[in-house]
């Protein structure tokens, strides 16, 4: 089974490839090389995420407070760029605990599906849209930190699979996410919460966590590659430092206390949210201002 996932992810890989490297030769836009600083926060964000903190919510908050993308391209550059990052993940980690193979897959085509309507749909936002989007979005990942932290997550049971309604509730709710992670919410914390939630083992969170990111992204990403919605630049250096990133916490971090990291990260993302809220309000603000200095003239 471990082997047939592995040449499936295989083809989606090449398939993003495929697709991104003919529209970056092709685009007359962010063709800048990328800097150190993003090659930086690709290897900084995909370290905590093989550790378990995530790569999203912290990539985001980089871009943001940094000025250094558009908020409207950011859900497409957090996919785009962290799709080779993830895929290393996948191979890392799937296959090391033996889930039920039709809950596993159930689940992560189900996430694939949620992710290409999900793409579909933000890759055409407005960047207000977008910005109220991530804001909301971001201020739910910080709480689903803050809940693991406090360890007020549900205790989890011992099943390796899901049957019936379970299956089916375990299925919606991995489609869902799915979509959300377009959006730029991370799948790690909810996806887990809810294997929790449907009496599984918390092992087998990771290879349906790990095996939904590294199915769904490549799909996402293709779609947002197509429409242009996200920075080249940014997504180049997310991923030219986003593996070895993995790499080095695989193999060499055997222990680390994530404590801290965690709770920084849960601050600065509030405040990431705070500020694509309020960017939000002054893009709603603008034309109204501009209608009246019109009305006054």
């Amino acid at each position: 089974m471990k082997t047939a996932l592995l040449i499936a992810l295989g083809i989606f890989a090449l398939g993003y490839l495929i697709v991104w490297v003919r529209q970056a030769r092709q685009a007359r836009e962010g063709k800048g090389k990328p800097t150190p600083l993003d090659i930086g926060i690709g290897f900084f964000a995909n370290f905590l995420d093989t550790l378990g903190v995530g790569s999203f919510a912290t990539t985001s908050s980089l871009f943001k407070l940094g000025g250094l993308v558009r908020d409207e391209d950011i859900p497409g550059t957090l996919n785009v760029g962290h799709t080779p990052a993830t895929i290393a993940e996948a191979i890392l980690f799937l296959g090391l605990v033996p889930v039920d193979v039709t809950t596993l897959v159930t689940m992560i085509g189900a996430s694939v599906v949620g992710a290409w309507l999900g793409a579909g749909i933000v890759s055409r936002w407005s960047r207000r849209k977008v910005q109220i989007g991530m804001g909301s979005v971001l201020l739910a990942a910080a709480a689903l930190i803050v809940l693991n932290q406090l360890k007020w997550v549900p205790g989890a049971g011992e099943a390796m699979g899901l049957s019936g309604t379970k299956l089916l509730i375990g299925i919606v709710g991995n489609a869902v996410l799915g979509a959300l992670m377009t959006l730029g919410v991370g799948l790690f914390a909810p996806c887990m919460i809810l294997v929790y939630l449907l009496g599984m083992n918390k092992l087998c969170a990771f290879p349906i966590m790990m095996g939904s990111c590294a199915f769904l992204m490549p799909v996402g990403s293709i779609r947002f590659i197509r429409a242009g919605k996200y920075s080249l630049k940014a997504a180049l250096g997310l991923a030219i430092g986003g593996v070895p990133g993995v790499l080095l916490a695989y193999y060499l971090v055997k222990s680390l206390s994530t404590t801290a990291l965690s709770w920084m990260v849960v601050c600065v993302v509030v405040y990431t949210a705070a500020m694509m809220l309020r960017s939000a309000h002054r893009e709603r603000r603008a034309p109204n201002l501009l209608a009246a200095e019109a009305s006054g003239d």
